[in-house]
Parts: structure tokens; C-alpha cells; sequence
């Protein structure tokens, strides 16, 4: 006479089987690529950014960082290979930033286009380039170095604290810069 036992466990064992299986599928899904930026400072950090969009150039912001924190400024793969971010330490002064213009103001904001910023009523603030090298994710830390903001890129622990070496020194100082993909 048969109990039924072993064809139960069988069961079981399917089931159990098949929904470990669906797990790894689901942890197997390709992870999504992002524009991160991390606060290795002592205080707050507010960050805008700025890049060509389809519409022109745009600029947008505040992502406020606490230290030791990261924000996502653009979600999902870089379509670009030149981002262009100012950020503040809102507490102890001092800002990392550079000599690429766009438009800001103080309260959260999307502007397009980067001429007549103070026509407009809007900040012309300097921001410095990223070039992700058509990277799909890149993530950048700001960190003080000596009490001066750096900036530390994804590679080798790369120091990017001087703007110029983000910027090409052949380039115009203006985001007409064509971005290639």
C-alpha cells in the first residue's frame, strides 16, 4: 500500500525547486545603470546638474546630499557622455565648480537653455564637466582634501579636484561642447 509520502515530498521538493530557480532569475536582471553622486564631507552638500537633453541644454537641481550619503542625479543608463554638475557645502561654505555656465536659482528647479541666465532672473553659475567616457553608470564622490572640496572619480580613486582637468583646454568654455555618444 502506498502512504502517499514520497509523492508529497516530490511535490515539495518541485515547488521549492521552481521558487529558488524564479529568485536567481529575478537577482539575475541586469542592474541599473545611474548617475550617482556621494557626499564624503562633514556637512550637507546641494547639487544641480546639467546636460544636453533633447529639448537643448538643461539644468536642473537641488539634490541635497547628507554626508556619507549618495543621491542618483539621472536615473537608468548615461546617455551622454558629458554631465556638468555645481554642488555647495550648505553649511561650511565653499562649492565645487567650474568655469561651464548655466542657469540656477535658489529653490528647486528645470531650466532649458544656459544664455541670458540673469535676464531670464535666473543665477549664472559655473559648473564643472564629467566626462563618463560613454559609460553607461558613473558615480563620483565630493571629498575635502586639505580643507579645499575634491572631486573623486569612479576610476582608481582618480583625484579630479582641479576643473581644468575636466575640461578641455582646447574647448570653448561654454556648453557647445557636442556630446558624443
Amino acid at each position: 500500500m502506498n502512504s502517499g509520502f514520497p509523492v508529497h515530498s516530490i511535490r515539495l521538493g518541485s515547488t521549492l525547486l521552481i521558487a529558488a530557480l524564479g529568485g536567481l532569475v529575478a537577482f539575475a536582471t541586469p542592474a541599473q545603470a545611474d548617475l550617482r553622486i556621494c557626499n564624503e564631507t562633514a556637512n550637507l552638500v546641494s547639487v544641480s546638474m546639467g546636460y544636453r537633453a533633447e529639448r537643448g541644454w538643461m539644468s536642473e537641481g537641488w539634490w541635497q546630499t547628507p554626508p556619507g550619503d549618495c543621491r542618483v542625479l539621472y536615473q537608468g543608463d548615461l546617455q551622454r557622455r558629458f554631465y556638468y554638475l555645481y554642488a555647495v557645502d550648505d553649511i561650511g561654505g565653499g562649492a565645487w565648480d567650474g568655469e561651464v555656465f548655466m542657469c540656477t536659482r535658489d529653490e528647486t528647479f528645470t531650466i532649458f537653455g544656459v544664455e541670458d541666465c540673469l535676464a531670464r532672473g535666473y543665477e549664472r553659475t559655473g559648473f564643472f564637466e564629467v566626462d563618463t567616457q560613454n559609460r553607461t553608470d558613473w558615480t563620483l564622490q565630493l571629498t575635502e582634501s586639505a580643507g579645499a572640496p575634491a572631486v573623486v572619480g569612479p576610476d582608481l580613486g582618480e583625484d579630479l579636484e582641479d576643473p581644468a582637468f575636466l575640461v578641455d583646454p582646447d574647448a570653448p568654455l561654454t556648453p557647445d561642447k557636442t556630446d558624443t555618444q
